[in-house]
């Protein structure tokens, strides 16, 4: 017999995910990268899901999916090169063979990939360089390799401060960007958000030319995804993130895309429950192995 929920005792069973499951114990470690180290914990049994986080934030922007997914799948986050406890990047590196060392020393065969922003870049070009290790793909307010980004972000301004060592002020340029307005907006968000970007901003604006970009760009390559591919965009997200939510859903086979109302680029932190019900509801869907 199959049993509902009443809408408001599932949303309560969202919001206080503490009250109803018993939290999974967590493994962390650190593995090897070419000229690094990148840290990462896991928590759960069954598929593997791996988070990737945004830029100038780390692993623990997914406080609120990581033990809740857990329940359900072995759940893996990690902080990306130049991010949280991961090492700054010292030499030219690629995030997607980053990720690759990641998931063979951690020995997952195939992983479902969940990445916001630059996670969710990083998600679309690893699902092309080794599509043998990917079973799902949700890219989340993601960016794109060759796609030309209007300037949403006062990189220029942000790069003097940098260079001034006021770290503060690029902190500060970030959070009142269109990217990140939206959740500054909510009183109970924004101190979290503006303590994960002042720990993330030093490291992050340290060494930004040393990453290599996947050649030819993902942005020429979507046809070749071939796994179940969940989109999903908050309604008030930039709109260069928009379109690239749409490039997506034009030219990956059998995408289908979910626009979070009410959500800027910040889709998981900002409306928790609604994220947390799609993507799991689309994972839960996918054939176990």
């Amino acid at each position: 017999m199959r049993i509902r929920l009443a809408p408001a005792l599932f949303i309560l069973l969202l919001l206080f995910p503490a009250l109803t499951f018993a939290q999974k114990s967590v493994k962390s470690g650190t593995v090897d990268v070419n000229g690094g180290k990148l840290f990462y914990e896991e928590a759960g049994t069954g598929d593997p899901v791996v988070l990737i986080h945004g830029g100038q934030l780390d692993r623990r922007m997914w406080d609120d999916q990581f033990q809740l997914f857990a329940q359900s799948f072995r759940v893996i986050r990690y902080d990306v090169r130049n991010y949280g406890k991961s090492d700054a990047a010292t030499q030219v590196y690629a995030s997607e063979e980053d990720l690759y060392a990641l998931l063979k020393q951690l020995n997952v065969e195939k992983a479902h990939l969940v990445g916001l922003s630059l996670g969710g870049r990083i998600a679309i070009d690893f699902t092309l360089a080794h599509p043998e290790l990917v079973s799902a793909l949700v890219p989340v307010g993601a960016g794109m390799t060759g796609f030309s980004m209007p300037n949403n972000f006062p990189w220029e301004e942000s790069l003097d401060a940098a260079q001034r060592d006021d770290f503060a002020k690029v902190t500060e340029l970030w959070l009142k960007s269109g990217f990140m307005a939206p959740a500054m907006e909510n009183p109970k968000l924004a101190p979290r958000v503006r303590q994960l970007s002042m720990e993330n901003t030093k490291d992050w604006m340290s060494n930004p030319l040393l990453e290599r970009r996947m050649k030819p760009p993902a942005v020429e390559r979507l046809g070749e995804i071939r796994v179940p591919t969940l989109i999903v965009v908050g309604s008030r997200d930039v709109l260069n993130i928009q379109a690239i939510a749409g490039i997506l859903q034009a030219r990956v086979p059998g995408a289908r895309t979910v626009v979070i109302p009410g959500a800027g680029h910040m889709v998981n932190m900002e409306k928790t429950e609604e994220f947390n019900r799609a993507v799991l509801d689309f994972l839960r869907s996918l054939p176990k192995k």
